[in-house]
């Protein structure tokens, strides 16, 4: 089964050969197998001697003679085939031996050991179930390069068995994700992902324009003012897991087409949603980790409750000497963190050289889940302030191995406040910040109708899954991450 230099055109020879002789691979229309390659390793003393049938893509084939072994992967895992010229008919067995790796099939024989103890389905007969055209790549050399595994992420996924796992326990993280939040009253919602008024983060969005009713779209940041408004409409406890967009940079912790959980629990506070998170996050490395401890770029971690908590203000105070409490205007900031190593920050406001001094100096030490609290009203429009110290707003992030988790605060239900918030953001726009916060006076309005008092919650799927499952990078994660276009595709 050596594969000469032209494999596709070979292979489509093959291929012609076949359906002249009456046998067109992909005329079938199904296959009814009798259990997955893993079962048959599980369950090997009950099923030993017993007729199976099994489907999966050829990886390998031996040949010995009038004898074949092959090895059939499925989703489940692989078994292994033994083919025999006796059983099968010379013609069959030909047949078999001229099939390709990467040929998908299905088999049906008995279950039986070979002599060197290897669980091994001895065939009866098997059917070719789709063709490959082309080979696949060397399984340990053809795709260490990271542009081919995500760029064509099939075929990482069919050579790369750790690449498989990590997206199937990102889909049960998902799956368990919404059970914990359905066991706990939370409805599902889908909102809007085409907006006419972007918001719910600080964010440049995606435009695009609508051309039957002639109107400029935006791809949403985030589902936060819809949640909201089925706040006010009278649901308790909604959430929605799903695809946001940000026109931002691509990085190892970003892709501008993320998933994000957003949830809001009307009567409760930026306690109830810690709280929330705590569960969560526990529950979820319960599933895809075997329980609170794990380990992330060879940090030992541990997501037992409760988690750290410390203030935002004072953890930047401590880390630069720079105390932003005392700090009026973006002059004031930028005189303070003139001997600071902030890249680019001589034009920077005042939110913004707090932000660059928070991911410089504090957060690469917050290894352990730890919630950040207090921020700054003046960088938190949808918060509510606290009434004792109304330059705070009663809102957290949460860091687990050094990553931002999600953010959430206490809402703001005073459709006045948030008025004049919004402006404030209006006029940091006008002076240059493309982040800031659009005025959305349709949300103000429903505002004025009344909203009650209520926790909110974002959290970052992919950068979850990357952490639980110590993956390098976010695209790890993702089954299909954004690329840049090359040049002929």
């Amino acid at each position: 089964m050596s594969e000469p230099t032209n494999q596709r055109d070979v292979r489509l020879g093959k291929l012609q050969a076949m359906r002249e002789r009456g046998d067109d691979p992909f005329a079938r229309t199904g296959y009814e197998r009798t259990h997955a390659a893993a079962e048959l390793q599980e369950c090997f003393d009950d099923l030993q001697g017993q007729t199976v049938a099994v489907a999966g893509r050829l990886t390998a084939v031996r040949e010995h003679g009038k004898s074949a072994f092959a090895d059939l992967a499925d989703e489940s895992g692989g078994v292994q085939l033994f083919m025999r010229q006796n059983t099968l008919g010379e013609e069959r067995f030909a047949h078999f031996l001229d099939l390709d790796i990467g040929d998908i099939v299905g088999v049906r024989g008995t279950l039986m050991k070979t002599r060197s103890g290897e669980a091994s389905v001895e065939a009866t007969e098997f059917t070719l179930l789709a063709k490959a055209l082309r080979p696949l790549p060397e399984k340990f050399h053809g795709l260490r390069d990271p542009e081919i595994r995500y760029r064509q992420r099939y075929l990482d996924l069919i050579v790369n068995r750790h690449a498989h796992e990590i997206l199937a326990k990102r889909s049960r993280m998902i799956a368990r994700l919404r059970r914990a939040l359905a066991e706990r009253g939370f409805m599902e919602f889908q909102t809007p992902i085409l907006q006419p008024i972007y918001g719910g983060a600080h964010a440049v969005p995606f435009t695009t324009h609508h051309n039957a009713l002639d109107m400029t779209l935006y791809l949403r940041i985030a589902p936060e003012l819809y949640l909201k408004r089925l706040l006010v409409g009278g649901f308790e406890k909604v959430y929605e897991i799903g695809p946001c967009f940000r026109n931002e940079g691509v990085d190892a912790r970003h892709n501008p087409e993320f998933t994000l959980l957003e949830a809001y629990q009307a009567y409760g506070d930026w306690q109830d949603m810690m709280a929330l998170m705590e569960g969560l996050v526990g529950e979820l490395a319960a599933e895809v980790c075997g329980g609170a401890g794990f380990t992330y770029r060879g940090h030992e971690i541990d997501v037992t409750p409760p988690f750290e908590r410390i203030k935002l203000l004072d953890a930047v105070r401590d880390a630069t000497g720079v105390d932003f409490a005392a700090l009026d205007t973006d002059e004031e900031a930028r005189e303070a963190c003139a001997g600071l190593d902030l890249a680019d920050a001589e034009a920077d406001n005042w939110g913004a050289l707090l932000d660059k001094c928070f991911d410089r100096y504090v957060q690469p030490e917050l290894i352990q889940p730890t919630f950040v609290i207090e921020y700054p009203t003046r960088v938190s429009p949808l918060a509510k302030h606290m009434p004792d110290r109304p330059e705070l707003a009663y809102r957290f992030e949460l860091f687990i191995g050094t990553e931002e988790m999600g953010n959430a605060f206490s809402e703001l239900n005073d459709p006045i406040d948030q008025r004049r918030r919004f402006e404030q953001q209006a006029a940091a726009r006008e002076a240059g910040d493309d982040e800031a916060h659009p005025l959305d006076e349709d949300f103000v309005t429903a505002l004025e109708h009344g909203m009650p008092p209520a926790g909110g919650m974002g959290m970052g799927v992919d950068r979850l899954a990357m952490v639980l499952l110590d993956a390098p990078n976010m695209r790890e994660v993702l089954a299909f991450p954004l690329l840049k276009t090359r040049e002929g595709d």
